[in-house]
């Protein structure tokens, strides 16, 4: 911990590990997208205004859940040394897997430099995670301890251990800042807790197998996949109720969510179906869909809503979606198994 800590100082000082440095290589940098390769150990970096792959840096084993600093400076890659052990695996058989965990934590890379800087604590097997509304903090699903971990990235600590429901994985912070989210997979809960204090706020039972949350700019809704019903919960953050649940088409497998900058369009990625579905928020029904690839997962969104990208882990590409005409525009080559996306744009940081 003692070098976790010297490191993060002499970074805060050097440039900041909170988005205080580095501002003017911001202002002249293009619109990146980060996608994590959770078997190749990789982040790929694409520049969106040429749609190609510019660099393609290792960051540990096992990277999944990606985020940005509002300012671009910074990447955190949450990486893992548990064994990857998909639903096909039987409990038995991934219980002999030996894990590494000191491959656990969060990479810290320099976008600029394109290097790894330093790898913070970000307690066991970490998978999804968000940041704080200030960027000081990271709030880390631990998919094999049924917690979550928050770590001061400055001090490079885990200063509190919040317990959460059986492997949790989505992790968002509400657009307000008070309030985070997590996903209980085994659970099928959404588990809410304070983001300054750690208390509880509450669980919400949701669809079975629930794995990704996204909420509207105004903080009144929030949206929580379910992969196994292939269903959108719809909550009231007021309440912390199910007000409504979206059903996807047959087949579906709900997983990544990204919303609209408009707020009126909820994509929706559906893993084995192939699909993104398209939900329109005023009438909270599937307006659309289109075959992006195999089994994706992550999602992201340009800052003007045109342009979506899903990560597609078997076919290890990126696809690009024109939204307006919901037309594939090209499936972009990256690393084994692609799983989280990041995109960072000065209009309006990251997402």
């Amino acid at each position: 911990m003692r070098r976790f800590t010297a490191v993060a100082l002499a970074l805060a000082l050097g440039g900041g590990l909170l988005g205080c440095g580095g501002g003017e290589t911001a202002k002249t940098d293009p619109e990146r997208l980060y996608v994590t390769n959770e078997d190749s150990g990789t982040l790929s970096v694409i520049e969106t205004g040429t749609l190609e792959v510019v660099t393609t840096l290792r960051v540990g084993k096992r990277p999944r859940g990606v985020q940005v600093s509002a300012d671009g400076t910074r990447v955190f890659v949450a990486v893992s040394g548990s064994p990857k052990c998909p639903p096909s695996v039987p409990d038995e058989e991934c219980a002999q897997r030996a894990a590494d965990k000191a491959g656990d934590g969060i990479a810290v890379v320099d976008a600029a430099a394109s290097a790894v800087l330093a790898k913070l604590p970000g307690g066991s097997d970490p998978e999804q995670f968000d940041l704080s509304a200030d960027g000081r903090r990271l709030f880390i699903a631990n998919e094999d301890a049924n917690q979550a971990s928050v770590v001061d990235i400055a001090s490079a600590k885990v200063i509190r251990v919040v317990p959460v429901g059986e492997e949790p994985e989505g992790v968002r912070v509400s657009p307000d800042g008070r309030s985070v989210y997590v996903t209980s997979e085994s659970d099928h809960e959404v588990f809410v807790f304070a983001a300054d204090s750690g208390e509880s706020l509450g669980r919400i039972p949701v669809g079975r197998r629930p794995r990704d949350i996204a909420f509207t700019s105004d903080g009144k809704r929030a949206f929580v996949s379910a992969e196994i019903d292939g269903v959108v919960s719809v909550v009231d953050t007021a309440t912390r109720t199910v007000v409504a649940r979206i059903s996807l088409p047959p087949g579906s497998r709900s997983m990544g969510l990204a919303m609209a900058p408009d707020d009126r369009r909820l994509y929706v990625s559906n893993g084995r179906a192939r699909t993104v579905s398209v939900v329109d928020l005023q009438s909270l029904t599937v307006a659309g869909s289109v075959e992006v690839g195999e089994r994706p997962w992550g999602l992201a969104l340009s800052p003007d809503g045109r342009r979506l990208y899903t990560a597609n882990g078997p076919s290890n590409d990126v696809t690009v979606v024109d939204t307006a005409t919901l037309a594939v525009v090209t499936r972009i080559p990256v690393g084994q198994a692609p799983w989280g996306l990041a995109l960072w744009a000065r209009a309006r940081g990251s997402r």
